[in-house]
């Protein structure tokens, strides 16, 4: 026993030496500290304050928490992408085990959304979304973030002009903005105004940097190295399946459940146009069009591959 701490001594001392530190001074400040708690180490009382309805609703609290749980759920994701994208080498086994491990996080985001679909009164979410104009799903910068870093961006992509060859110059023909336009007037809606005028710049930005490390492009360049395995490209079909149809069949069925009413269906808060926009049959998003057979496309969110 004695043996093992003066070893971590050792050690200790001579990675602060590393750093020209004194190790004394560290050892002063570990007494001096006071022992961590689980509550200080997940901010939890700052974690509980964040929910704030705006109305008096009960089931508003439901929605704004679910919200905020999937939007974490989207930062590990975006941390698994971004290890995957900086990695060097980039071994097929690595490169598997995070996308398992974001299959993982979509597949417990998809069964969650059951508290959307189910969760609550019809009635009260009809009357407090009315408070939340003109904000929207449709504004989550996370999952366009998630949709950007995932794939080479033509694939995010609708009728580009044969011009425009830079991303910022393509960055207006990209598929979301079809679905935030007012149907009569064809005219961005306020939320996708708001949404341009917050993250467009940021959103461009990123795929640029993302251009030669993109999970498609890392998936091409692991192939053409010959490095890549069967078990990777299941994982990335998964992948493909779980985020451009699952994710949105999910979010369809809370639309379905929520907006659709006889002769009319009633408008999303922010304008969108969800009959359009959220059925997969119709958008056929494909972050790995490669890994699926030629026409995958005709049947893509009619049914699971």
């Amino acid at each position: 026993m004695h043996d093992s701490l003066s070893d971590k001594l050792t050690q200790l001392e001579q990675k602060f030496a590393a750093m020209g530190q004194d190790m004394s001074a560290y050892l002063e400040g570990l007494l001096q500290a006071d022992y961590l708690t689980y509550w200080d180490y997940i901010h939890l009382d700052t974690l509980l304050s964040l929910q704030n309805p705006k109305t008096a609703y009960p089931d508003e609290l439901i929605f704004v928490t679910y919200h905020q749980i999937t939007e974490l759920y989207f930062k590990l994701i975006l941390h698994e992408i971004e290890q995957i994208a900086d990695a060097a080498p980039l071994t097929a086994d690595f490169f598997t085990a995070r996308i398992q491990r974001i299959n993982r996080y979509f597949g417990l985001l998809e069964e969650s959304f059951g508290v959307m679909i189910t969760g609550m009164e019809r009635e009260q979410f009809l009357k407090f979304r009315m408070a939340l104009l003109p904000s929207s799903g449709f504004q989550s910068v996370q999952f366009r973030e998630i949709e950007i870093v995932s794939t080479t961006f033509p694939n995010l992509l609708i009728d580009p002009p044969a011009r425009a060859t830079t991303i910022s110059e393509q960055y207006d023909a990209i598929y979301w903005k079809r679905g935030a336009t007012e149907l009569a007037t064809h005219q961005k809606t306020l939320t996708l105004k708001q949404f341009d005028q917050q993250y467009s710049g940021r959103l461009i930005r990123l795929a640029e940097a993302y251009q030669p490390r993109n999970l498609n492009q890392r998936l091409l360049d692991l192939e053409q190295a010959g490095g890549a395995t069967d078990e990777l490209r299941s994982a990335l079909r998964e992948y493909d399946q779980r985020v451009n149809v699952r994710w949105k069949l999910a979010h369809l069925r809370s639309a379905v459940q929520y907006l659709q009413k006889a002769p009319d269906d009633i408008r999303a808060t922010g304008g969108t146009n969800w009959q359009t926009y959220l059925p997969p049959a119709q958008q056929q998003r494909m972050f790995f069009p490669t890994l699926w057979p030629a026409d995958a496309l005709q049947t893509w969110g009619k049914h699971l591959h």
